[in-house]
């Protein structure tokens, strides 16, 4: 399986969003009929749909919007909400500062030290307007920082990082024993990320409710760039996936996949739930609502690294509400506007009536997908493109 690129060397093909496309059913549905919750531990959400963990998109005002309209956004404990009293203030030197010096400006403003009591206090902000808290930590702080966000009321706690294996080998630092985290802890645990099967059936093994699948995909992450590593989303989500089945047939036990960065449509948010996702963490399409702390200005979580950045801070823009953004009306006609009824139609034409079964719908290599037959809207958007510039 797979193509000669050298001398005796095999690679895979690997697919990303924009080079499939979703077949139609043999029958549709309405899309008032169909259902896209999503469970996580004794969780279940209206949308399968969070918002990641990134300073630009997630503070406490965003974080309590999110949750009242039935979506899950998490709050970065490693981040500048929890390192500063007034987290406001800070984003606003970041996102004034000149592309120049905004990579130097985000190393020195993340040298500040997290506050244990900042940690509590943000939970219990999010807390006390009665939705769900999720957090999220690195690997290295996750045995500190886990017990205090449980202790604080964190409902969800999500170990992240650029890669995350169950066997992480170290001759100077102490690995985190994910099966121990999981026992410790009496809230679901997300782990991620990873883009492989056999990565994500060692973590599955540990005890975790939730894989985050993706190396490098979102907007403001340079990884791939600066790495080289990555697998595009479609292929690693099912790679994923079928590590998730194989482990429910094996455990009874089922771990939620959800994809994590690279999606900017609703389109890429339903080619990610027809490739074995369960729901999809999303950070760019965030950082364009009113609501969200950067304003229209995102970075790489990864941005922040003092030896070796892994993201840039990338101007998308404030087009919408996140209501506009997650239920509408749409007033962009670019798909990055009524996510949850753009689901429900894709799913209602593929004839499936709840996530599970869009596991199942058929795929078509595609590449053209998006451009055959658009040459006009190509062109006309260039031009207006051209003139707002």
């Amino acid at each position: 399986m797979g193509y000669y690129i050298g001398r005796e060397r095999k690679a895979r093909k690997a697919y990303g969003f924009d080079e499939v496309a979703l077949v139609p059913g043999n029958k549709t549905i309405d899309p008032e009929d169909v259902d896209i919750s999503w469970k996580i531990g004794d969780f279940t959400f209206s949308i399968p749909i969070l918002a990641s963990a990134m300073d630009g998109v997630v503070d406490v005002g965003f974080a309590i919007k999110m949750g009242k309209l039935g979506g899950l956004a998490v709050l970065n404990l490693g981040g500048i909400q929890t390192r500063y009293e007034n987290p406001q203030k800070v984003i606003e030197e970041i996102i004034h500062s000149s592309p120049k010096e905004a990579v130097e400006i985000i190393q020195k403003i993340y040298k500040e030290p997290i506050k244990d009591e900042l940690i509590e206090k943000r939970v219990k902000e999010i807390k006390k307007e009665n939705v769900p808290v999720a957090v999220s930590c690195i690997p290295q702080e996750a045995e500190r920082l886990g017990p205090l966000a449980q202790k604080a009321g964190a409902d969800i706690f999500v170990v992240q990082a650029t890669v995350a294996t169950a066997r992480y080998i170290s001759s100077r630092k102490k690995a985190l024993d994910f099966k121990a985290f999981c026992q410790k802890m009496s809230i679901p645990v997300i782990a991620g990320n990873c883009v492989t099967y056999e990565a994500a059936y060692e973590l599955m093994e540990t005890g975790v409710d939730a894989i985050l699948v993706g190396v490098g995909p979102g907007a403001a992450c340079t990884t791939r760039e600066v790495l080289g590593v990555g697998v595009p989303q479609v292929t690693a989500t099912i790679d994923v996936a079928v590590a998730r089945d194989d482990y429910l047939k094996q455990s009874g036990r089922y771990v939620s996949i959800i994809t994590d960065g690279g999606m900017r449509t609703g389109g890429d948010i339903c080619k990610a739930l027809a490739s074995g996702a369960d729901a999809v963490m999303i950070g760019s399409a965030f950082a364009r609502a009113k609501e969200a702390p950067g304003k229209g200005y995102h970075w790489g979580m990864a941005t922040s690294d003092e030896n070796l950045p892994r993201g840039a801070r990338v101007w998308v823009g404030t087009t919408g509400t996140l209501k506009e953004i997650l239920y509408g009306p749409a007033r962009l006609d670019d798909g990055s506007q009524n996510l949850a009824w753009a689901i429900k139609t894709s799913m209602g034409y593929c004839g499936v009536s709840n996530i599970r079964e869009m596991h199942k719908v058929e795929m078509v290599i595609a590449p053209s997908i998006k451009s055959e037959g658009k040459f006009f809207q190509e062109t006309q958007r260039l031009i207006t493109t051209k003139r707002e510039g």
